[in-house]
């Protein structure tokens, strides 16, 4: 993880397809990784880890179980119930909603193939909502242009 260029680096054989991706951090989930490490810091040694056990006896240490870690995150979110995938699915979607190509979130999402790729983009109510208004705007001449992928690209 480098925060001065806002880049997490996935080496190759980490990921769930083998092959290394440089992931890009947006500014608010830099400072957030940033005040996480200051905590990890303020134990008074060097860990290697982002998020390792924080309290209890085996303070420092690597967390063994991912899973109540993860439920107590998202209670804590204000997102109790989701899944880790269902951040993949959003973050494979979202970019096609906002007018980029589908190489795009294929490339941060690590899947290799358009057909991988399109299990994850599910269409809701919402943006079948969304598309209809889009279209009554282009016969009306108001259509607004969309954007190009600034959540999670800029740098």
């Amino acid at each position: 993880m480098d925060l001065r260029t806002r880049t997490v680096r996935l080496e190759p054989g980490s990921t769930k397809n083998s092959e290394g991706r440089v992931v890009y951090l947006t500014p608010e989930l830099k400072t957030q990784l940033a005040q996480q490490l200051d905590r990890v810091h303020r134990l008074g040694r060097r860990l290697p880890y982002v998020f390792p056990n924080m309290s209890g006896r085996y303070v420092g240490a690597r967390r063994g179980d991912f899973r109540e870690a993860w439920a107590t995150a998202c209670r804590k979110a204000g997102c109790p119930g989701m899944l880790r995938h269902d951040f993949r699915r959003h973050c494979g979607a979202e970019p096609g909603k906002r007018g980029c190509a589908a190489v795009i979130p294929m490339k941060i999402t690590g899947h290799k193939t358009e057909n991988l790729y399109r299990r994850y983009a599910i269409v809701s109510d919402a943006d079948l909502q969304e598309a209809v208004r889009r279209l009554a705007g282009v016969t009306t001449g108001v259509t607004s242009r969309p954007r190009r992928c600034p959540w999670f690209l800029t740098l």
